[in-house]
């Protein structure tokens, strides 16, 4: 009866945490702070392995829900040997420009996001077992170094653009150049309370040439 009892509390307190925002036990890539520069963080990431998937969709908020689906059905089984993976904090967005296939005009293109789910560190890539669904891929992302701004609140299209805008903004002066397009980083299930959520605007940088 104790060890049950336990193990719903456990399982209480957990669920309590995910409402309220706390990550326990959640792995997140590792990096190291290079610098601050007013309400931005400069970090520098190594190399590490992401299952991705490209989605092409009306709405940001509908690549996220269908990327995320795809994406957990490999995590919580969906590949040779059903393995399981743990479940990793962020969870990337990334626009793109998708070109059409016949009988659209070859130059024709379809708003499109890359959805992303890092891969714990502990796995190489021929451990990692092969997805079932072939629109889900393994990706080495190369090490690399980001300008990160972070929020709260429910990360809609509008206010992840706003907060993208902002993170461009910061960096127009100081040591740090953005070297590339913003994207998104959701470290949060959907069901955490808005001011608990952890949300980032992201862009690789470089040193600005003086």
């Amino acid at each position: 009866m104790l060890p049950r009892l336990l193990s719903a509390a456990t399982a209480l307190l957990l669920g309590a945490c995910s409402v309220i925002g706390v990550r326990s036990g959640t792995e997140e890539p590792r990096f190291e702070v290079l610098d601050r520069q007013g309400p931005l963080e400069i970090r520098r990431y190594a190399s590490r392995l992401a299952a991705e998937t490209l989605v092409a969709a009306d709405s940001e908020e509908a690549a996220r829900r269908e990327g995320f689906r795809r994406l957990a059905g490999y995590i919580f089984g969906a590949n040779r040997g059903q393995a399981r993976i743990a479940m990793t904090a962020p969870v990337a967005q990334a626009p793109e420009r998708i070109a059409m296939t016949a009988p659209v005009a070859a130059a024709a293109t379809a708003d499109g996001w890359t959805i992303r789910f890092y891969m714990p560190a502990r796995f190489t890539r021929e451990a990692l077992p092969i997805p079932d669904d072939p629109r889900v891929t393994i990706a080495e992302v190369p090490a690399e170094t980001l300008a990160v701004l972070r929020y709260a609140g429910l990360p809609g299209a509008a206010a992840a653009a706003r907060q993208r805008a902002a993170l461009l903004a910061a960096l127009a002066t100081g040591p740090w150049q953005a070297a590339g397009e913003p994207f998104d980083w959701f470290y949060d299930p959907p069901w955490t309370l808005p001011p608990a959520r952890r949300n980032e605007a992201v862009v690789a940088v470089t040193p600005r040439r003086p």
